[in-house]
């Protein structure tokens, strides 16, 4: 990962991507009169990987989609160029927990990856040149020889890599990933964090992730920001968050500084 600095003030100098900094601000969010959201601040900059964990319902999906613009919510959310400067919407990445499509499909991985780049049926034949970028897609997630597959066809790890290089086309500034290991075996699932984890050192991403998964949050996350009672209540590195007291009781389970210290080790 490249070295950025960061100032008192929160800002952030030397680095290379387009966006530093994303900012969460008092987010709130209501849907038919209940409270699922309230006074959620966050603050991802870019190259960091910040890990959404808490009990179920406590609205972490939820703060994605509003992140997302999918539902209405209250407060702001900002993003920072370098220069401590607002900029436009940047170009955001998202990979859901799972993709509802009819299995029996004949639609292709080709197919899916074309259909986005083009106005033409996804039934037409495919130029040599869109072939290789989609290829060439692929290939960053250790992809590339299912370009031909059905998605239909594909297991559970294949399509979250699959899934995964679509919501990397074009790179993206924020990258959302809403456990998008959900069911997958401990193989695949390894494979996909340390492809994610490769991405973000080459592209300096900014990643929020959802997951249920604590070993694989120690291992690979920079902070983690632990959501209940509709607010994000503790947020800090893994040592700190899962060494709280509210955490280890709401989990079941306490993490030892050499617990922590020896996952990062095996994950680098």
């Amino acid at each position: 990962m490249r070295k950025r600095g960061f100032n008192q003030n929160t800002q952030c100098t030397g680095c290379t991507c387009g966006l530093c900094c994303t900012q969460i601000i008092d987010f709130g969010v209501t849907r038919s009169r209940l409270e699922i959201l309230k006074n959620v601040n966050l603050h991802i900059h870019c190259g960091d990987l910040t890990a959404l964990i808490g009990p179920n319902g406590a609205g972490k999906s939820t703060l994605l989609k509003a992140v997302l613009g999918e539902i209405p919510h209250t407060g702001k959310l900002i993003f920072l160029e370098a220069n401590n400067e607002r900029t436009g919407r940047p170009i955001i990445g998202y990979v859901p927990q799972k993709l509802d499509f009819d299995s029996s499909s004949p639609l292709s991985v080709l197919d899916l990856f074309a259909a986005a780049h083009s106005q033409m049926p996804v039934w037409f034949l495919r130029s040599k040149r869109t072939r290789q970028y989609v290829r060439e897609s692929l290939k960053q997630v250790q992809a590339e020889h299912l370009i031909n597959r059905r998605l239909g066809a594909l297991s559970g790890g294949e399509l979250q890599r699959v899934l995964l290089a679509f919501a990397l086309d074009p790179i993206p500034h924020l990258l959302l990933l809403d456990e998008p290991v959900s069911g997958i075996d401990h193989s695949g699932l390894n494979l996909f964090y340390q492809t994610v984890s490769t991405l973000r050192r080459k592209y300096d991403l900014s990643i929020i992730l959802i997951s249920h998964d604590l070993n694989m949050v120690a291992g690979y996350a920079d902070r983690v920001a632990f959501m209940n009672n509709k607010t994000i209540e503790i947020c800090g590195t893994p040592r700190e968050v899962f060494g709280n007291k509210k955490v280890v009781e709401t989990f079941g389970t306490g993490w030892t500084a050499e617990t922590l210290g020896k996952r990062r080790l095996d994950t680098e």
